[in-house]
């Protein structure tokens, strides 16, 4: 983990996305509000209230979903909320990656710090101490259909807190009791509500949402840059990013990426070179970039809104109000907020992919670019990025397969108590691969528009591409030959991730928006 540089105080009220982010890469250390320690008590002192004056609360002392009205003796509090916690904790598939687990385990501590859940400050401070100490709950990604929340995942979260289930600490896999002693850390004991306070909510598909949504977000400046070299390597227009154009039809995101893109291009001697050429237009690909990235922008915009929300919201069941001393059972659990907009953002950004997969074709093919067939040295004894088109289509054809909406499904649960679902914690899982695929098609896109620059040079691209194309071939040199192109694939995927080369454009003409 990295040295934390910030620290993050939860209250339940005003994390923001970029906060998750900070903590899940171990940027920023965590600590609770004093406004937060004060709600926390007061909840608490309620949920004690309730026990002591005998009065039937549920999951306080009843039983769980269709079976909330059997009332339970108090002597079996604490075994009620141990037996949730464990016979919930069946997620099945691989683990959540280390900094989703650590985004997960921060955004249960904010709902909890909200004072609307009814933990003891024990509790909460062990999850603090789970980020603080690196200690890594081992969370199966699969098996939440994101109704009641996301039951399973944060069950395993549970488990840690008690000792029992897997963690991850410096790489190793363990027993949960034995990294939580190595921590220094103590497993708790269970009071009443709390295996319930802990195992309702949203934060399991918020977590990965979050994290997803963040890199798209950053993508689609990445795709201004690619789709920009593209243009430039294939002697296209910059007309189409006119303001006047844009100001016609004045959605923000497309003039936020025409305003990009003449950023970019501007000073381009390749375009000045061809002034006054005989090709009227451009194919979609190049000259409705503002209008394919914009709409991906605004897109995000929508899921930034719902996640900015949820991730401050109170979504475990029942929800305890201390100053009306009300117990209420309702239904913020549900997940069909976050399960929705993480549908959109699947789709959103995946239109990133599918329009720079057909840039790539427009510079491997010929007869639309007017450059050796497949940018290939020798062509016919060189393939050159023949099979880096295909493979940009296999990831283009998996994310429209993703695509389909999870939360458009709904298969009930608890004995039809739970008729109604969201599948959200699906939704987050197929926006995270189809994020995933979008930073690979683009990388490919970078690649091949660098190789295609080579016939251009010495005559000099954009001012804000100048420096990505010598950035570029300090990982990856010309193809000169045929070579494997995996390695040169994966260098530019790291290129992307790493940010370098938005950051070497926009230290040439300025932030991109």
């Amino acid at each position: 983990m990295s040295a934390n540089t910030s620290k993050v105080l939860l209250d339940g009220n005003n994390l923001s996305l970029e906060q998750v982010a900070l903590v899940a890469s171990g940027l920023a250390s965590v600590g609770l509000s004093v406004e937060a320690e004060a709600a926390v008590a007061s909840a608490r002192a309620q949920v004690e209230a309730v026990l002591e004056d005998g009065r039937t609360a549920y999951g306080i002392n009843t039983g769980f979903g269709n079976l909330a009205e059997v009332r339970i003796p108090p002597d079996d509090l604490a075994r009620l909320q141990l037996n949730l916690v464990r016979s919930h904790a069946c997620g099945v598939g691989d683990p959540l990656p280390p900094h989703e687990a650590r985004a997960l385990v921060l955004l249960r501590a904010n709902v909890l710090a909200k004072g609307c859940s009814g933990v003891r400050h024990e509790t909460l401070r062990l999850l603090l101490g789970l980020l603080e100490k690196d200690v890594v709950p081992v969370i199966p990604e699969k098996g939440s259909v994101g109704a009641s929340g996301d039951l399973a995942p944060l069950a395993h979260l549970a488990l840690t807190l008690i000792g029992e289930g897997e963690c991850r600490m410096d790489g190793e896999r363990l027993p949960a009791a034995e990294g939580l002693r190595r921590a220094g850390l103590r497993p708790i004991e269970l009071g009443a509500k709390e295996g319930l306070a802990l195992v309702n909510g949203t934060q399991a598909m918020t977590a990965v949402g979050s994290l997803a949504l963040l890199r798209a977000e950053s993508l689609t400046r990445v795709a201004d840059i690619a789709g920009a070299l593209s243009l430039d390597a294939l002697l296209g227009s910059v007309k189409p990013f006119d303001e006047r154009v844009q100001a016609v039809r004045p959605h923000l995101g497309q003039s936020i990426s025409a305003k990009n893109l003449r950023s970019l291009l501007r000073d381009s001697e390749i375009v000045a070179s061809h002034e006054g050429c005989a090709k009227v237009q451009d194919p979609y690909s190049l000259r409705c970039m503002p209008q394919v990235h914009g709409a991906a922008r605004d897109g995000m915009a929508f899921c930034r809104n719902v996640l900015q929300v949820e991730i401050n919201s109170a979504t475990d069941n029942p929800l305890l109000f201390p100053e009306q001393d009300e117990v209420i059972s309702g239904g913020n659990f549900h997940g069909q907020y976050p399960a929705m907009a993480l549908d959109y953002l699947a789709l959103a950004v995946s239109n990133l992919a599918s329009i720079s997969e057909r840039r790539i074709e427009q510079l491997v093919n010929p007869s639309l670019s007017g450059l050796p067939p497949f940018l290939a040295p020798n062509p016919g004894l060189d393939s050159g990025f023949m099979m880096a088109q295909v493979t940009a289509a296999a990831l283009v054809n998996e994310n429209k397969i993703l695509c389909h909406p999870a939360s458009a499904d709904s298969i009930p649960s608890s004995a039809g108590r739970e008729d109604h679902v969201s599948m959200g914690m699906n939704s987050a899982l197929k926006a995270r691969t189809v994020v995933n695929n979008v930073r690979t098609v683009l990388a490919i896109e970078l690649l091949c528009a660098a190789q295609a620059l080579e016939h251009r040079l010495p005559t000099r691209p954009g001012r804000g591409l100048r420096p990505l194309h010598a950035i570029i071939r300090e990982r990856v040199p010309p193809l000169t030959a045929d070579r494997t192109l995996h390695k040169d694939i994966e260098a530019l995927c790291t290129l992307v991730d790493e940010g370098t080369l938005l950051s070497a454009s926009e230290s040439a003409i300025g932030r991109l928006e």
